[in-house]
């Protein structure tokens, strides 16, 4: 019998990512990207997310009668129990928008929505660095930072679909995301050299050796520490995934979180609790979107 095949889409303020999987998570030919180009009209961007399913769909020549379902990861808030975008500030034309249903309607699929860094972990549980494991928690460090839990190969969505939404909790003198995000590495690199520079050029200069960004990663670390503690602490996963862009600093910023982390963490799981990168890079978004269709 021919597998069945889910169709993902990866859906940002910046970028529209698609692509077709497998059950068993192979990617199956080329994922289509676009410009979301997200302020423009809800028809425009609409368009051109069904646009790259239909591309994607033409592109590696799919038997629509194989077709499972599209899953979507979308930048949120959402309702994903309505299949709604709430007031999202990367998408502000589609407040509101019922974007399962038309796009149900469009393709005569089944379509299921969540959050895009759910869906980027729930990837990763199922095909990634969490594959064979039961209770995984992630995080996606970028613009902003993401939690995710993952059980026995389900988003665990909480009661109102908010699970995992750390970015706003309390911390230092502010909240999580001023340290722990794109912005947060600039703050704290403005701390440490009174200049100004981007996450990406705080980065770069890291590799070069500069002092004052190696100094830079290592604060970063210690304060991503914090909210890994607590998380393990609260919920004992058995693997903790870390990905988004900022994640490719890790051999800047590890070091230092791991040492903090077990100092912080219960003596069992400071023995057993593995920290992992995701695995699936660009894939990783539209993989765990279609993923929602194997729930």
């Amino acid at each position: 019998m021919e597998k069945e095949i889910i169709i993902g889409v990866d859906l940002g303020g910046t970028k529209i990512m698609t692509g077709a999987i497998d059950q068993q998570g192979n990617v199956i030919g080329t994922p289509v990207k676009v410009a979301t180009e997200g302020t423009r009209r809800k028809e425009v961007i609409l368009d051109k997310i069904m646009a790259s399913i239909r591309q994607v769909i033409r592109d590696n020549d799919l038997d629509p009668a194989r077709l499972r379902g599209i899953g979507v990861g979308s930048t949120g808030p959402l309702d994903s129990d309505k299949g709604l975008i709430l007031e999202c500030p990367q998408l502000p034309t589609l407040h509101f928008f019922p974007l399962r249903d038309a796009l149900s309607r469009e393709f005569g699929l089944p379509v299921a929505l969540n959050n895009d860094a759910n869906c980027l972990i729930l990837g990763e549980a199922r095909f990634g660095a969490g594959r064979g494991k039961q209770r995984i928690a992630g995080f996606t460090l970028g613009t902003g930072i993401g939690c995710a839990l993952v059980f026995d190969g389900k988003i665990w969505n909480g009661a109102t679909g908010t699970a995992g939404e750390i970015w706003c909790s309390p911390y230092a003198d502010g909240i999580i995301e001023d340290f722990i995000s794109g912005h947060g590495v600039a703050n704290i690199y403005r701390s440490v050299s009174e200049k100004e520079a981007s996450s990406l050029d705080v980065f770069r200069l890291a590799e070069q050796g500069d002092q004052e960004a190696l100094t830079t990663w290592e604060s970063f670390g210690r304060h991503l520490a914090v909210p890994l503690a607590w998380t393990i602490n609260l919920i004992d996963p058995e693997t903790v995934i870390l990905g988004g862009s900022i994640a490719a600093a890790y051999r800047y910023f590890g070091p230092a979180m791991e040492a903090q982390l077990r100092q912080n963490i219960c003596p069992v799981p400071a023995k057993q609790t593995r920290v992992v990168l995701s695995m699936l890079g660009d894939n990783a978004g539209f993989v765990g979107a279609a993923c929602l269709m194997l729930e």
